[in-house]
């Protein structure tokens, strides 16, 4: 069964562990570690075939926003 957020938050232990995890994540010693790792460093440009990919998907999914909206 899936919870949805608001579901979640009402039980006090999954409160606070939620609460921890966001602290955890945010850590400056957690960001340190991830900056670390080479699948988490941040790429600032993309390969063309890549580009020309991302391109055509957001076409798409703009095409079938219009058509939902219609």
């Amino acid at each position: 069964m899936t919870r949805t957020g608001k579901e979640m938050l009402q039980d006090p232990v999954r409160q606070k562990l939620a609460t921890t995890i966001r602290q955890q994540v945010r850590s400056h010693g957690t960001r340190g570690i991830l900056h670390s790792m080479p699948a988490f460093k941040v790429v600032k440009d993309v390969p063309e075939h890549l580009q020309t990919l991302l391109d055509r998907l957001e076409a798409v999914e703009l095409q079938a926003d219009e058509g939902s909206a219609s």
